[in-house]
Parts: structure tokens; C-alpha cells; sequence
């Protein structure tokens, strides 16, 4: 090497050198925030939001999915939309999904399911929502008649809140797995439903608790479709919910390919059985993820 290249070679180390450590940090920087679904924490919610918030994201959370949204106010947590909002942005925080209250419209017309699709839309774009969310079937509606007419109404929504520039998304619970007759809820689901409207959010937790398939089989089976991720850990006893880390779901052997899935967000979750309370079972499912299980994602 000669003198002039030996130079240039060193200013340019010596250049690097100087600059701010996270210049090379970027290249490990997690690819998805660290989410978190609220509604594990809706005691201190209730009790105190902007103090909750405040916390987790001290543990390191970064995005949420909301529940519990007040369509007639058009309110979250006591705040309207805008304040809500407001709130996130001084936090640096975000609500990239909600999970919305749709459960009781399945026994009405489809005008008053637009009216409320309207009231929610409203809401997830004062926010700055990218998903609204299905999240359940009220226990008598856990039938085979209530699942074969839920295709058209999920369709509808799915149009509806496709044209105002957001997307909607079905979350799975276990029993949409119970055999019905030779077919499941899920089956009827996934097949009568446009995948281009009706996406699909998947809760680990419970498609093993189904016992049924696996998200990575699940995931072979609707490529992309899989938007958005659900992760809890599960009792090794009762097979309730469980801080991340203290129960039997072995994630390092389950997680899929977040690129075949098509995922775009996950939020831990914990709905209760805390080891303590819900803060530190936030805090100890962020430490675990962190630790053992970021690297996937």
C-alpha cells in the first residue's frame, strides 16, 4: 500500500470514527415497533391513561392497538379522537390498530353496520390508524348459522373501510376452530371472505390453544394475508394467559415468517392471570421479547 492510499484509508477510518454510534446502529434496528394491545392493561387505563402510556413506553413499547372505543363521543379512554391523539404525538407514540365493537351489529341491517363503520372510521383516522379490527363473537353467536352470515357482513366492511384508505382486519379467537359439522367458523371465514378487503389478525395464543394447526401452517395456507400478529404466552397449568416467557409456548420454534405472513404489526398481550398486576406483567413480557425474541422481527 502506498503512502497516498494509506491516507486516504485512514481519514476515511478516522472519519467513521467520529460519527454518532447510531450511524451503525441502524442496520440492527428492529424492523416493527414493539406493540403492545391495551386492553391488558385496562385497569390503569381506566385509572389513568396518559400515566400508562407514560410507563410503557418506558419499557420500551412504541405502538398500540386500542379497545374500548366510544363511537357516539368518539372518544378513547375519556379523551376525544383529536385529544387522544394529541397525547400520542407529545408521547412520540403510536395506534397503528383498534379493535372496535362490531360484535352486536351481526343482528342488525347493514345500514346501521355503515353508520357504525363510519363513527369508527372517524376514529381510527384521528388517531392516524391503519387498521380497524374485528375482535369477537359474543358467546351466543359462537354458532354455525351466525358464521355463514358473517362473510357478507365482513365484506362490507371490509369495502367500506378499504375505500376510506384504512384496513380492516379479523382477529381469531379459539372457537372460530370448533368443528361444526365438518367445517369451522374459521374455514367459512377464509373462504367466503375477498382477501383483498377482510385481512386477518392471528392470535398465537389462541390458534394453539385450538389446537387445531400452527401459525406457520396457517400462514402456508393464506401467504400474506396475515397482517398483523397477536402474542401472548399461555399457563403451563391452566393454559390462561401468562407473562411471555413463564408459560409453554416455545416462540423461538412457532414464530413464522413475518415476509410469507405479510405482517405489518404485532402487539403482545396478556388479557389477565398476572403474576403480580398488569404493569409488571408489561414490563416482564417486554424484557423477555427483547431479550429472546426481537432478533425474529
Amino acid at each position: 500500500m502506498d503512502r497516498r492510499t494509506f491516507i486516504k484509508n485512514t481519514g476515511i477510518i478516522g472519519g467513521a470514527a467520529m460519527l454518532p454510534l447510531y450511524g451503525f446502529s441502524e442496520f440492527n434496528q428492529p424492523k416493527f415497533k414493539l406493540g403492545y394491545q391495551l386492553y391488558s392493561i385496562r385497569d390503569a387505563m381506566e385509572k389513568n391513561p396518559l400515566k400508562t402510556l407514560k410507563a410503557l413506553k418506558a419499557m420500551g413499547y412504541q405502538d398500540f392497538e386500542t379497545y374500548g372505543f366510544d363511537d357516539q363521543k368518539g372518544m378513547f379512554y375519556g379523551y376525544t379522537a383529536g385529544e387522544f391523539n394529541s397525547i400520542l404525538n407529545d408521547l412520540e407514540l403510536t395506534v397503528s390498530s383498534g379493535h372496535f365493537g362490531f360484535s352486536p351489529f351481526l343482528d342488525q341491517s347493514d345500514d346501521a353496520l355503515k353508520h357504525f363503520v363510519n363513527r369508527c372510521i372517524d376514529g381510527a383516522k384521528a388517531v392516524n390508524s391503519k387498521y380497524i379490527t374485528w375482535p369477537f363473537n359474543a358467546p351466543e353467536q359462537r354458532n354455525l348459522e351466525t358464521f355463514k352470515a358473517m362473510p357478507h357482513k365482513l365484506n362490507l366492511i371490509g369495502e367500506q373501510v378499504t375505500k376510506a384508505g384504512l384496513g380492516f382486519a379479523y382477529h381469531n379467537h379459539g372457537y372460530e376452530f370448533d368443528d361444526l359439522g365438518g367445517t369451522s367458523g374459521f374455514d367459512i371465514i377464509i373462504n367466503e371472505t375477498d382477501p383483498n378487503l377482510v385481512k386477518l389478525q392471528m392470535d398465537m395464543y389462541w390458534v394453539l390453544h385450538a389446537g387445531k394447526k400452527t401459525p406457520k401452517q396457517l400462514i402456508e395456507e393464506q401467504p400474506g394475508r396475515y397482517v398483523m400478529w397477536h402474542i401472548k404466552d399461555m399457563d403451563k397449568i391452566t393454559r390462561d394467559y401468562s407473562e411471555l416467557g413463564n408459560g409453554s409456548i416455545n416462540y423461538h420454534e412457532i414464530l413464522p415468517d413475518p415476509k410469507k405472513s405479510g405482517l405489518e404489526f404485532f402487539y403482545l398481550e396478556q388479557g389477565g392471570n398476572y403474576a403480580e398486576n398488569s404493569k409488571k406483567s408489561a414490563s416482564d413480557s417486554a424484557l423477555y421479547f427483547k431479550e429472546e425474541l426481537q432478533k425474529y422481527l
